[in-house]
């Protein structure tokens, strides 16, 4: 049988053309056959493939992710953007990345989705999903959403906005970290509520447990209506009257790590965090903290 891998690439960059380029070189010499995802390409579109390679930044990863959701192939992905938070390998380690993907020499790290559900006034129902958030804003710029905010099925609060980000613990470095969120490692089970730019005493960035129901409904009065936007990628449109909920989906997005480093590292690594001076552990007995650590 042929072995495919799916190859996802920001075709519009120079250096994408040529990663891309060395990637598929990289495939070929392995016996992997590369499948170059059109700009379009729906699930429905590609064929069966074992593997998958990304070449961009994280916003091509999210796309990547819309082609491989609820299937068994890790996304492997290179870092040609800024941050690149989800990106495992950098520009100058393509060649030893995609060699080590396809002899099997990685580890999968599955990360946690969002069920979006949209329900308006008249009964209709639409859905989406979200692998780092799904933010409600408001359509008029000018105008502010008038929110209630629900846990569980209980109300918790109502207040105006500019909108309400719902988060993975992934996408806690994303738009949630830039509206004032905490940063939440990875292996936390649970949802992450930030309000934008809110009118009301309490408002706060909220973490919830993974078998949460958060709920938000756009009131009758408020002055604006809104739109769910998952991943900047997917919209709902969310009129007057209408209810958001979102729950943990048991859907992941599997990512291939080919590295044991930890979440601290990363974010060290990518936020370039001032590390110097460290000591590590204490030292015991006068021993060096090298010794302690064996």
């Amino acid at each position: 049988m042929t072995r495919r891998a799916l190859v996802v690439t920001h075709r519009g960059r120079e250096e994408a053309v040529a990663a891309t380029k060395e990637a598929v070189e990289e495939l070929e010499a392995a016996g992997v056959e590369p499948f170059l995802a059109p700009e379009d390409a729906t699930r429905e579109d590609m064929p069966a493939f074992e593997l998958g390679i990304v070449l961009g930044g994280d916003g091509t990863i999210l796309r990547a992710a819309e082609l491989t959701r609820g299937t068994s192939v890790p996304l492997l992905g290179v870092n040609l953007g800024h941050v690149g938070f989800l990106a495992e390998a950098e520009r100058d380690d393509i060649g030893d990345a995609v060699r080590r993907l396809t002899s099997g020499d990685y580890t999968v790290e599955e990360r946690g989705t969002l069920d979006v559900r949209v329900l308006t006034p008249e009964g209709e129902v639409s859905t989406g999903w979200a692998l780092n958030e799904a933010a409600l804003e408001k359509v008029d710029r000018s105008r502010m959403l008038e929110v209630m905010l629900e846990v569980d099925g209980h109300p918790l609060s109502s207040f105006g906005c500019d909108g309400v980000v719902a988060a993975t613990a992934t996408g806690s470095t994303a738009h949630a970290f830039s509206a004032g969120g905490p940063v939440v490692w990875p292996d936390v089970d649970g949802m992450i509520l930030v309000p934008l730019s809110a009118h009301a005493l309490f408002a706060r960035p909220l973490v919830v447990g993974p078998r949460s129901r958060l709920a938000l409904e756009v009131l009758d009065r408020s002055p604006a209506a809104g739109i769910v936007t998952c991943d900047g990628r997917r919209r709902l449109e969310v009129p007057r009257g209408a209810r958001v909920e979102v729950t943990r989906s048991d859907v992941p997005v599997r990512l291939a790590r080919l590295t044991p480093a930890p979440f601290t590292t990363r974010l060290v690594h990518k936020f370039g965090l001032p590390v110097e001076g460290w000591r590590g552990r204490p030292r015991r007995n006068g021993g060096s903290a090298t010794e302690d650590a064996r």
